[in-house]
């Protein structure tokens, strides 16, 4: 054995000890102080460098649009300047109006996308799993994803009529597809080393899929229900528009009465909330993500 393992072993746990408390400073000095001010000010400049680009964006569409605006390429009661229009929004948010609008369409964005995220997640699962079945529909999912919703619309007024169930099935049958595919290209990406060792801890039937499948899919998942989403969000603005449903003051029906008051301002404010919810979600979606793709060690802390 050499001099120096003989050496070592012959420390006593004291001195083995201090080397591991020594290690565990010099980690501290590399990582620095974690004070409260260091995290706050880490956290404004992660905010900051986040935020700087978007408002630069926004701050360039403004200034376009006012240029547009300007040129007198539109008449202004069809096309407003910027400050006719936030002053119109400023007299729109605090209203009942509002908050009615926004939760009837808010409501039925949830609820189809739930519907639609358990019955995406059935069916990729299904597929995936059995490969007669992925032959058989497999290329069906991918030509649903890739139709336009809007076209769904006279097929389901004429199935449910003009009610809440025709906006609700085209925003489950747009949004589907999507989440399905997404949870297939997740599990066509699990590495089979990682299916052969939860078979050997005796993984089976569900339990394979609760516990290695469905973990180990979820970054691509995540990916399918963002895309989802933005296909569920699109088919009700659509839907919104197209089927107004009597006594449901939503974000659609509020548009098209603007639209035949010719009230421009009113209009491009609806435009403008509906592009803020996609950018809310948006964010949040990103989030997700973000931590997902940490916790998984795809990403720096």
């Amino acid at each position: 054995m050499p001099t120096e393992s003989r050496t070592e072993l012959a420390k006593p746990p004291a001195a083995r000890t201090a080397t591991t408390d020594e290690v565990a400073g010099l980690d501290a000095l590399e990582l620095g102080p974690a004070s409260k001010e260091g995290r706050a000010a880490r956290l404004g400049r992660r905010v900051w460098d986040s935020l700087w680009p978007k408002l630069l964006a926004v701050a360039l569409v403004i200034a376009g649009w006012q240029i547009v605006y300007l040129t007198e390429w539109k008449p202004p009661f069809a096309l407003p300047d910027p400050l006719t229009v936030f002053a119109d929004m400023r007299e729109l948010i605090p209203t009942a109006e509002f908050a009615r609008a926004i939760g009837i369409t808010m409501q039925r964005a949830v609820i189809g996308f739930l519907i639609a995220v358990v019955i995406g997640t059935l069916i990729g699962a299904a597929v995936a799993r059995f490969r007669p079945l992925r032959a058989a529909i497999g290329s069906l999912i991918t030509g649903l994803q890739t139709m336009p919703s809007i076209i769904w619309f006279p097929f389901a007024i004429l199935l449910f009529q003009i009610s809440e169930t025709t906006i609700m099935f085209v925003v489950i049958i747009g949004a589907t597809p999507s989440i399905a595919n997404g949870l297939i290209s997740g599990i066509d990406y699990v590495p089979r080393v990682w299916l052969r060792v939860g078979k050997v801890l005796g993984m089976r039937g569900l339990n394979l899929y609760r516990f290695l499948i469905l973990p180990a899919s979820l970054p691509s998942f995540v990916s399918g229900l963002k895309q989802g989403w933005a296909f569920a969000w699109r088919s009700l603005m659509a839907g919104e528009l197209l089927v107004i449903v009597a006594g449901q003051g939503s974000i659609g029906v509020l548009m098209q009465g603007a639209r035949e008051f010719n009230n421009a301002p009113r209009l491009l404010s609806w435009i403008i909330v509906v592009l803020v919810i996609g950018i809310l979600v948006d964010i949040a979606f990103n989030a997700f993500d973000n931590a997902l793709r940490k916790r998984w060690g795809l990403t720096q802390s």
